[in-house]
């Protein structure tokens, strides 16, 4: 099983992302540093920036494969070719209804010119073939269409455009894609689905899952890599060959470039993702953070939070107290304060609670 990261192409697609060649190397880097297979570098005939993007990529020598988005025409493939990427995702778009309103041609016409354009790209590099909004393409007409591109692509890559799969659809597509050949499945998130098809695919023969760092992407964005990468490592067991503890790392890169704030209670990497308020949860957490959580923060690169407010208990309060190295107080007067304080409005932060314990300040 593969991954194959798409956040500097579908991932930049995400309304007001825009990385400049410079931040598309460091994050292809880093990608590589964690462990990803391949890497989709960018759409190169977009721009002169992203074409320079993309070959510098390209000429990196890193250890994943570096591939180039392009649409079914022929100079989108030569244009990527001068990049020097090791392969090329040839796309075109064949289910009725982009047929209809986006492509405003019949479906051999169409379908004609991706095959010529995958003929001429499997003389000189490695060919993925895609067609849009593959979900809602009937099943016996995308197994013709595979069956026909298989002639001169080398994988098929099954596209979820609009987010509209659910893990029973995965489970018939991919089985019986996979009889034509190898498959790439690229799930979208609309109805936050995206994590849950891509492991589904995975336990169908999936032989690559396509990613982004943070899910970013088109409208809800794609299948987050740090999810879909623990839950195969954690859950089913699979050996990913990902760096897990270069998680939070990587997610707070991609922050930083796209501009798009990872969610507090987002799995993984999220800021609330291994922090702790309740007391009853709290209580359990310092006797044996299992209790609690699913895997040792630290797998992940993160880092355990207790947190103080409403909810906190006797436990919490000490637990900061000795962190703190504050001595001699009662933590059931210091916890009723705190209490006090947060059902006030008043976030808990360190210098709240110095104040509170030292009995200084006003709040």
């Amino acid at each position: 099983m593969v991954f194959y990261d798409t956040t500097l192409r579908d991932g930049e697609q995400t309304p007001g992302v825009c990385f400049t060649p410079k931040q598309k190397l460091e994050i292809a880097i880093a990608l590589d540093e964690v462990g990803i297979h391949e890497i989709e570098a960018g759409f190169p005939v977009v721009s002169e920036r992203e074409f320079e993007a993309v070959r510098n990529i390209a000429k990196q020598s890193l250890n994943a494969k570096v591939f180039a988005f392009c649409r079914a025409k022929i100079e989108d493939i030569d244009v990527a070719l001068k990049c020097d990427v090791d392969g090329v995702v040839v796309a075109t778009s064949l289910s009725e209804l982009h047929l209809k309103y986006k492509m405003k041609r019949s479906f051999e016409s169409v379908f004609r010119e991706a095959i010529d354009a995958l003929e001429y790209a499997s003389e000189h590099v490695f060919v993925s073939f895609t067609t849009e909004d593959a979900t809602r393409i009937p099943l016996n007409k995308l197994m013709n269409i595979y069956s026909f591109a298989v002639e001169y692509a080398d994988r098929i890559h099954f596209s979820d455009t609009v987010g509209i799969a659910t893990p029973e659809m995965v489970e018939c597509y991919v089985t019986a894609l996979k009889s034509i050949g190898e498959v790439l499945c690229h799930f979208h998130n609309d109805f936050g689905l995206a994590t849950a098809n891509s492991v589904k695919a995975v336990m169908c023969g999936a032989d690559r899952i396509s990613v982004t760092v943070n899910g970013i992407g088109e409208r809800a964005g794609n299948a987050c890599l740090q999810e879909v990468a623990t839950a195969l490592e954690l859950l089913y067991k699979y050996n990913t060959g990902i760096k897990l503890e270069k998680m939070c790392e990587l997610s707070r890169l991609l922050e930083k470039y796209s501009g798009i704030k990872v969610h507090p209670l987002s799995p993984v990497v999220g800021e609330n993702a291994f922090a702790h308020e309740s007391g009853i949860h709290v209580a359990g957490v310092l006797e044996n953070p299992l209790t609690y959580e699913p895997y040792p923060p630290e797998l992940v690169g993160q880092n355990r939070k207790i947190v103080l407010g409403k909810h906190s208990g006797r436990k919490s309060v000490e637990y900061v107290m000795r962190k703190e190295n504050y001595k001699n107080l009662d933590p059931k007067e210091i916890l009723k304060i705190v209490k006090e304080i947060r059902e006030r409005g008043y976030v808990i932060t360190e210098d709240v609670f110095r104040k509170i314990c030292l009995g200084v300040g006003e709040l």
